[in-house]
């Protein structure tokens, strides 16, 4: 999976510049234009870091970090990107929770370099896989739908995490089995995959009745289903 980064920005030239060099680098790049969008777009993508205006509208920059620390402290880093150059806005920033402040105009190679860098320092956290507000972390066992931690049992996390691992793919019952109990799968019957998928809907579709992510694909197995 690309790391995913949020770029929030008022000025669409400078959105445009940021994301055709961070999508050359290989990111996968979500926008907002102000504040408010930023918190929307957090929750629905969970991006691993934010490169952060901080002179936005609706909600300012130095609001929106500290709301994404609360959110998820040690798992989304910021970068803030101001005209603000003063010593004292510098550090404000960084006491606010900021990872690298960067001052406008800037150089979008150096930009680069402090994604990269701060990545590196922080990349440990950011081992979570997303899906339209679904996010699996497997280094912390969790799974959140949108801003509501979801309890799972251990079969339905393994479950979920080989279903997001393999998008859009029918898995069969049989490569499901296997994935639960690769020492003991002859003695698991279709039903008892049927039983955990089944609750695994209750927990994460609107209407389990009529799932959106994880599909029935009759006579194959079931499929994960994202756009």
């Amino acid at each position: 999976m690309k790391q995913t980064i949020m770029i929030v920005e008022d000025d669409l030239m400078i959105r445009n510049l940021l994301r055709l060099y961070l999508e050359k680098a290989g990111y996968t790049v979500v926008e907002a234009a102000d504040g408010e969008e930023a918190k929307r777009v957090y929750v629905k993508t969970q991006p691993c870091l934010l490169v952060l205006d901080l002179m936005l509208p609706k909600l300012s920059g130095e609001e929106v970090c500290k709301w994404v620390k609360e959110q998820s402290p040690d798992e989304a880093a910021v970068i803030m990107l101001s005209a603000k150059v003063s010593t004292e806005d510098r550090i404000s920033g960084l006491h606010i929770g900021a990872d690298s402040y960067l001052t406008k105009p800037f150089d979008p190679e150096e930009l680069l370099a402090n994604v990269e860098a701060v990545l590196r320092r922080t990349g440990r956290f950011c081992q979570k896989i997303v899906y339209d507000g679904l996010c699996l972390k497997p280094l912390k066992g969790e799974v959140w739908l949108s801003d509501q931690l979801v309890c799972l049992t251990s079969h339905e996390f393994r479950l979920l995490h080989h279903f997001m691992k393999h998008p859009n793919m029918v898995l069969s019952r049989e490569a499901l089995i296997e994935n639960l109990h690769p020492n003991g799968s002859q003695s698991v019957m279709d039903r008892t995959i049927d039983a955990h998928i089944k609750k695994l809907r209750e927990k994460i579709e609107v209407n389990p009745s009529s799932p959106e992510r994880i599909r029935t694909v009759r006579g194959m197995g079931y499929k994960f289903v994202v756009d």
